[in-house]
């Protein structure tokens, strides 16, 4: 008996409990293991080997090999102590009964208990059928047995305890009872049958019979009538009813009394509550009818007035510039007009404020240069261009942009933003010094615009500047396009002038963006080559393309290139330069989709074969050997001989492996390199050789795939595996020698990878405090750092100020009664109440302070924005959803209005709720370009483009605050009657939300409509605004406004089959029907060898490891590199 121990003892997790389990139930069964004995023993093996009911029961209730006639007459017996023990119930023990059962073999007989003369009637043959489930030839006498047992422990009160218990149990006997119905049927046909079916059939009745006093218990247990009173019961009720109503005429002749019973507990206790849910549904239609005709609109809501404080369009422009800016026109203006009801002179001035405001904030945050560079070009470049189109709209009322920005700027604090003369004064130094000069940029920028003349920039700044227009004048984009398409040094040009602050930076920006698309259009991939490497070098470049772009416009043109690139021309002569223009053109789409978090949807991707897809939605985790196609063997072998062998790189690889497939390969790659070089086949002076190819130009960008899977590694590998990342990464980010060219684009790189390098290398740091090599790769990429990310996700710094400042915070009740929820799975729920509570009572605190610097604010004073950063309500709505965040608002809210400051708090909270959510944004995804059919864009050899794709399904995203208010506003009438006053206040901020957010096609257009007047400024509005109004109604189609479509709670229904897990391999556990492990199991099945407390740590991954290296490890043994 030593053999199955052994094999047990080696295997881990699940599979060995079932290992251990059977061990134990074949040695019982052998050695005719006393019953009192098995309990003992079965004790200590499950605080061991923990194993769910349902395996448990199907170990020791089905067939062997060895035995498939009977159950062993010990088997009860065992049964009885683990269901005292309650290592089994009774729904499992049903359901093992059920499964291996006699009577289906009657009743339905498997392919091989057909007559041989039937199946060669059967035509056309079969398919081959699956394995065949072994069943018990004759369970008859010992399903009787054990129907008696559990009807005894039914009614003493152990075999149903729970509602759980009801809900299990009733599932399986309303497949018994079918079971039974369909067999009593089959039988009676054969009236005139064998003695053989005679028999079979008197002792399908005896096992009846005791089913029918298991049933009988199970109906006067007093816990079933309890639970089937819950709602959630509704659908198992039915069932359960059904089935007994096809089930009692088979027995009424055979046992009436117990039949009689069975009707009554049918009719008193599962028809009678479908009838009162009846009478019940018909009352909430009638209610639900006068809830229509007295709808949201009829409700009458005391009137508060409610002002546009300087404080809501701070937020909103906060919001839209805290990660990937989403300045886009159409919303903008939307909101400016419904916000000040064409109060145009109003709006001018607020805009003007508030953009300076959030400039002030991030220097009042030192949040750094970098980080202001996108606000700071906002206020000089962007916003005089929002004032042309104000002035040259119809608004109700008069407009003149220069009182308004004379009336703005004798707002601004002067310490910030000095006027010239301020700038000499050496007391108001604020620390910081790339805002000085915004005062006076800004004055220029709109002289350019002739929204100021000469004079009030001298009255503005108090003194006469050495600053002057632009020498070229003022752009206009449709002649800057012409004169790049002529000439491409042109766009270089233009794409170094992104950084100016001169008010011409708009037309620029659209101009590289219609150029970078025209060569897409066209595959003028050369020229592409040099535009892209220069963008990609210059990450904040690419703020301001989408300060003035919407983004989709630059990205699907260069996804559809990438994607549908053609490969190469009969006449290739030389491969490198296609790797070269190839990477550097994908550079560019990377250094966009991970410096703002951007996924494969929001890039446009509709096919599952999409190249894009596949790279960003999975090109840097981890792929085994055992995946990969014989092409992709191929490449993978040749790629390590290219780099590591004697030869080197040529062309036949480059020619037989396309820069796709190549970019694809590298987390394979490098996981070879790892292994290879832990392993001992690969020494470090090799490696160094190997690498330093993928440091030229042409191969450069397959890094960034390449370091993010390392990073990935860094936190899963043990410590052997990780000193050979480290030593890895040391050659890469600290490359001995490289040339000029590909030192830019190296710079490019690092700035993609550099913020989850850190976090990997901090991780490892910590893990070996010891470790000498991890300060120097950190110190490599400190100044990539700051422009890596700009996605608008928190800080472990600020996450934990917010949560631990105020984390003593016990936040109020809602207004109805109920408590603030504040749990976190995973965590201790003490302290993640704390976190709840924490970041709640930041927000809540945050609130109050732009409430109070509104009230404070003396009227047209100079004064100093409420320190505020979007991100805290965006780490907010991740960690508590918008429902809980809503409710915290809603709570403040009410409170404030309560203490007489309602007026400055709807509009704080109204525009907090409005607020662009760079997270949560559908615009990307929803909207479709003109080229975005692939036929616009090929590659060198371009074949003809591919059918269009079917639509692809709609991105699922978090409900939004706007969505959950509006929820809330269309259950007034239930609040109302437990609070008024917070039904008054969920409404009324309701219709202000709605108010700000409506879409008047009429007022946009007369404000959008001077499209020729625009493009003469050179804004190009006619194209631009067009695009963005065409964005922001796919956008609307596709967020609608809601939380009833598309929302779905994951709330178990006991109607259901419950979970079944495939068992196959589990100890030889047959699972044709699925086990229902419930919970239990739930921790003991892990993913792919996560159990590494062994001694093979690499026993999940044969594949990667070990298989590989006798059968060449993908190149490796072909080579000498000791």
């Amino acid at each position: 008996m030593e053999g199955p121990a052994t094999a047990a003892s080696s295997l881990t997790g699940l599979p060995a409990a079932v290992a251990q389990w059977e061990h134990l139930i074949t040695r019982a069964r052998l050695q005719r293991l006393d019953p009192d004995q098995f309990a003992v023993f079965s004790q200590i093996l499950f605080v061991k080997h923990p194993l769910p009911p349902a395996l448990i029961s199907e170990l020791l209730l089905r067939p062997t090999a060895d035995n498939n006639v009977a159950l062993d007459p010990r088997a009860p017996l065992y049964l009885t102590h683990l269901i005292k023990q309650r290592r089994v119930d009774t729904a499992s023990v049903l359901k093992a009964l059920f499964k291996y059962s006699t009577i289906h073999t009657k009743i339905h007989p498997q392919p091989e208990d057909q007559p041989s003369k039937e199946r060669e009637a059967s035509s056309p043959p079969p398919p081959p059928p699956r394995k065949k489930l072994l069943r018990w030839t004759s369970s008859y006498s010992s399903e009787a047995i054990l129907f008696w047992r559990l009807a005894q422990t039914v009614n003493q009160g152990i075999g149903i305890k729970s509602g759980r218990d009801v809900v299990e149990t009733s599932k399986i006997l309303v497949r018994w009872m079918a079971l039974f119905t369909e067999a009593a049927t089959i039988f009676s046909q054969d009236a005139f049958g064998s003695m053989h079916s005679l028999n079979a059939k008197l002792e399908m009745e005896r096992s009846r019979e005791s089913f029918i006093m298991f049933l009988n218990a199970f109906s006067a247990n007093p816990t079933v009538p309890k639970t089937f009173l819950l709602p959630a019961a509704k659908g198992l009720r039915k069932q359960l009813a059904q089935s007994l109503e096809a089930f009692l005429p088979s027995i009424m002749q055979v046992n009436p009394s117990i039949a009689s019973q069975l009707e009554m507990f049918r009719a008193q206790s599962l028809v009678t509550y479908d009838s009162i849910e009846k009478k019940d549904a018909a009352v909430s239609d009638m209610n639900s009818y006068m809830d229509n005709v007295m709808g949201l609109e009829s409700f009458q809501v005391p009137e508060i007035p409610i002002v546009n404080t300087r404080a809501g369009l701070y937020i909103y422009l906060s919001a839209a510039l805290v990660g990937r800016p989403m300045i886009d026109d159409v919303a903008l203006f939307t909101y400016l007009h419904n916000r000040y009801r064409g109060d145009v002179q109003q709006a001018a001035v607020h805009l003007i404020l508030a953009s300076f405001d959030v400039l002030a904030n991030a220097v009042f945050r030192n949040e750094g240069a970098k980080a202001g560079h996108l606000l700071k070009s906002f206020v000089v470049n962007k916003v005089p261009l929002v004032l042309v189109s104000l002035a040259q709209s119809s608004p109700l009322y008069p407009f003149n942009p220069e009182i308004c920005i004379t009336e703005a700027l004798g707002q601004v604090d002067t310490n910030i933003f000095p006027t010239f003369s301020g700038l000499f004064d050496m007391s108001s130094n604020t620390g910081s010094s790339f805002q000085d000069s915004v005062r006076q940029d800004f004055c220029f920028a709109c002289q350019l615009h002739g929204l100021l003349s000469q004079p009030a920039i001298q009255n503005l700044l108090g003194d006469i500047t050495y600053q002057t227009l632009p020498d070229e004048g003022r752009y206009v984009k449709d002649i800057l396009v012409q004169s790049c398409l002529q000439d491409s040094d042109k766009t270089q040009k233009l794409i170094g002038e992104l950084d100016n602050m001169n008010g011409n930076v708009g037309a620029a920006a659209q101009a590289v963006v219609e150029v970078i698309g025209s060569l897409c259009r066209n595959t003028e991939t050369m020229a592409l080559k040099q535009l892209c490497s220069q963008l990609a070098s210059k990450p904040l470049s690419l703020d301001i393309l989408l300060l003035f772009s919407p983004a989709q416009k630059i990205l699907h043109p260069l996804r559809e290139l990438i994607d549908h690139w053609g490969g190469y021309d009969e006449e290739q002569g030389e491969y490198q330069p296609v790797y070269e223009e190839f990477g550097s053109i994908l550079l560019l789409l990377m250094a966009f989709v991970y410096r703002y978090n951007l996924s494969p949807a929001d890039l446009g991707v509709r096919s599952p074969d999409s190249f894009v897809g596949k790279l960003i939605g999975g090109g840097h985790t981890v792929r085994l050997l055992s995946d990969l196609s014989p092409q992709e063997h191929s490449h993978l072998n040749g790629w390590i001989q290219g780099l590591f062998a004697e030869g080197g790189l040529g062309d036949e690889l480059m020619a037989s492996c396309p820069p796709q497939d190549f970019y694809l390969l590298m987390p394979v790659l490098f996981g070879q390199i790892s292994v290879a070089l832990s392993s001992g086949y690969l020494n470090e002076e090799t490696l160094k050789s190997g690498l330093e190819y993928l440091v030229e130009v042409f191969l450069l960008p397959s890094l960034v795939p390449a370091i993010l899977y390392l990073s990935n590694q860094l936190w899963a590998e043990g410590p052997e595996g990780q000193r050979s990342i480290i030593k890895i990464l040391q050659l890469l980010i600290r490359p001995n020698s490289i040339s000029n060219e590909a030192s830019a684009m190296f710079q490019s790189v690092l700035n993609i990878v550099a913020k989850p390098l850190e976090h990997a290398l901090r991780s490892y740091q910590r893990s070996d405090p010891k470790s000498q090599e991890v300060e120097p790769l950190l110190r490599a990429i400190k100044e990539n750092l700051t422009v890596s990310r700009r996605t608008g996700g928190a800080d472990h710094a600020e996450l934990e100020s917010w949560t631990t400042t105020h984390g003593n915070h016990t936040p109020g009740n809602h207004g109805n009664g109920s408590t603030l929820p504040g749990s976190l799975a995973g965590t201790n729920r003490q302290q993640a109440q704390n976190l709840d509570w924490g970041i709640l009572a930041a927000v809540r605190h945050t609130i109050q302070n732009l409430v109070n610097s509104v009230q404070q604010a003396p009227l047209g004073g100079n004064t100093t924005p409420t320190a505020y950063t979007h991100r805290q309500t965006l780490a907010a709505l991740k960690l508590l959803g918008a429902k809980q965040l809503l409710t915290a608002l809603l709570d403040e809210l009410k409170t404030l209005t309560e203490s007489g400051q309602g007026s400055a708090a709807y509009d704080v909270v109204c525009s907090l709720v409005c607020a662009p959510d760079v997270t949560n944004d559908t615009s990307l995804a929803s909207t479709n370009p003109a080229n975005d059919d692939g036929t616009g864009a090929g590659g060198f050899a371009a074949a003809a483009p591919p059918p269009p794709p079917p639509p692809p399904p709609p991105v699922q995203r978090r409900l939004t605050l706007r969505e959950v208010l509006k929820h809330e506003a269309e259950e007034w009438k239930k609040m109302q009657k437990g609070d008024p006053v917070m039904a008054e206040t969920v409404v009324r901020l309701y219709r202000q939300v709605e108010g700000q957010m409506e879409m008047p096609q009429t007022a946009v257009a007369g404000l959008l409509g001077q499209g020729d007047m625009v493009g003469g400024l050179g804004v190009g509005g006619g194209d631009t605004l067009g695009d963005a109004m065409a964005a922001a109604a796919a956008a609307a189609a596709a967020q609608g406004v809601g939380v009833g479509d598309g929302v779905g709670v994951g709330v178990g229904s006991v109607g259901g089959e419950g979970m079944s897990i495939d068992t196959t391999g589990l100890g030889g556990v047959d699972n044709h029907d699925g086990v229902d492990l419930g919970s239990a199991a739930g921790s003991a099945i892990g993913g792919g060898g996560g159990d590494l407390d062994g001694d093979n740590i690499f026993g999940g991954l044969p594949t990667l490891v070990g298989a590989d290296f006798d059968g060449g490890f993908g190149g490796w043994g072909d080579m000498d590199l000791t």
